[in-house]
């Protein structure tokens, strides 16, 4: 899959909505924290959160700039979402830490947090 950049609409952006699809098809939207590097973005979530199990079933997203509470504040984007690896988790884990410093204090996190790869 050819990556294309992340749009200048999200990028610089302090919180985006990300929304992931049920089953059934409805979409669940949910405000989050994300880091950016290479034209990708990096999104950190629990392992048995509902948005985790969502892009395990359906890995295509909807992502739009958004307020701290989830007020969209732009465009839509569709995107690709993928989890990934332990090994891999650094990248994405070390993309949040650069954006927001709360993501620095280890004890406010938990160690069955995940990061989702997502393209463009």
């Amino acid at each position: 899959m050819i990556s294309n950049p992340v749009p200048t609409a999200i990028a610089g952006q302090k919180y985006i909505s990300l929304t992931t699809f049920r089953k059934s098809g409805v979409g669940v939207a949910t405000p989050v924290w994300f880091g950016e590097q290479a034209g990708k973005l990096y999104v950190m979530s629990r392992s048995d959160s509902g948005k985790s199990k969502r892009v395990r079933n359906n890995p295509e997203v909807k992502l739009a700039p958004c307020t701290m509470r989830g007020k969209v504040t732009g465009p839509e984007f569709p995107a690709h979402a993928r989890i990934m690896t332990a090994e891999e988790s650094a990248l994405g884990r070390d993309a949040v830490r650069a954006k927001y410093w709360l993501a620095r204090i280890p004890f406010l996190w938990s160690k069955d947090n995940i990061y989702f790869e997502i393209s463009f």
